[in-house]
């Protein structure tokens, strides 16, 4: 058990108050930086000995939220018949897993909301959204009670209709809002139309905003790693496709795997292409002067970073192995060109 986990769970038996830390720290702890299954499982096994929960749960935070823990229930204090879906299969117990990529993983759904007051000048409400290069900012007179919003539309429409200079109030339009549990995928919609929409969060706080911008990143985040995968594997198939016979093709899959059958190279995973090249007399077929133990180590590490992209961890794959993608992907593609 983690020495973290031991010290937390000491303190919540004693009756000592434990802060919270983030996520992130969290996961440091397990010398982990994303929440990939099999690191999901191991901190759950850990958490369960130690007798802890993380409220909210770790999976469902932002990776820079905090999280605070709480001693488990006992058996005789949960519920007598749990759900089925969280029956135990023979070997271990199973915890259903929040599916759903909620708003509130996002990094814009949980940082400060710069607002204005409704009684402010148009003055400084101009002045906002040209020093932060705004589109639009919520008019707010707590945390928690919004009143609209002020864009450049609503007050050049009001201005371009002879509306006189007035306080901000008077340059306001509806506001747009969802609850932090929301799907993303059920926010796009809102924000699509409106530019941005409003989070609130817990304690019916206003926790961040979310605007087309906040999507486009994160959307090119999430399918970059897909799609530089796509391009590697189409530049190796093409690397590799005549110079093989589809006998050589089927000797390459991977033998404890269930038989399938090849007509081409496009019936091979990541692995075969591995196992394939690994022969120096096969490597020799394709006349490149690199070398053909670096290049298949690492090809080995583009397999390991596209097990995990299948696997859609929330958390995405590191800066690094992105990275490290793209300069495999310009190998390949040099070594096309090369041999055009």
């Amino acid at each position: 058990m983690k020495r973290e986990l031991r010290s937390i769970a000491e303190d919540l038996k004693a009756g000592r108050t434990v802060e919270p830390v983030t996520v992130r720290t969290f996961l440091w702890w397990f010398e982990a930086q994303r929440r990939g299954p099999v690191i999901v499982r191991n901190i759950r096994n850990e958490l369960e000995e130690a007798g802890i929960v993380t409220v909210p749960d770790f999976e469902s935070r932002w990776v820079d939220a905090p999280i605070n823990f709480e001693l488990a229930q006992s058996d005789t204090e949960q519920d007598p018949e749990p759900p089925e879906e969280e029956n135990c299969e023979e070997g271990g117990s199973w915890v259903t897993r929040d599916a759903t990529y909620r708003i509130s993983k996002l990094a814009a759904a949980n940082q400060e909301v710069i607002r204005i007051s409704p009684d402010a000048t148009l003055a400084e409400a101009v002045t906002l959204l040209l020093a932060r290069d705004f589109s639009q900012i919520p008019v707010m007179s707590s945390e928690r009670d919004v009143k609209g919003t002020i864009s450049w539309k609503s007050i050049g429409s009001r201005l371009a209709l002879g509306r006189p200079v007035a306080p901000v109030r008077e340059f306001m339009e509806p506001a747009h809002e969802v609850r932090a549990e929301i799907s993303i995928f059920d926010a796009i919609p809102m924000i699509s139309r409106y530019d941005y929409v409003l989070v609130r969060g817990e304690q019916n706080k206003i926790t961040g905003i979310v605007t087309a911008s906040d999507l486009s990143r994160q959307f090119q985040t999430l399918s970059e790693p897909f799609l530089l995968l796509s391009e590697i594997e189409n530049l190796v198939r093409n690397m590799i496709g005549e110079k093989f016979s589809v006998p050589e093709f089927a000797s390459a899959l991977d033998p404890g795997g269930a038989h399938r059958e090849v007509a081409s190279v496009d019936d091979l995973t990541f692995g075969e292409y591995i196992r394939l090249l690994q022969q120096p007399e096969r490597w020799a077929r394709l006349e490149l002067a690199i070398d053909r133990v670096l290049f298949c180590k690492d090809l080995d590490a583009v397999r390991e970073i596209r097990n995990d992209v299948t696997h859609f961890d929330p958390d995405g794959i590191t800066p690094e192995e992105v990275e490290r993608l793209r300069d495999f992907k310009s190998l390949l593609e040099t070594l096309e060109n090369i041999g055009r």
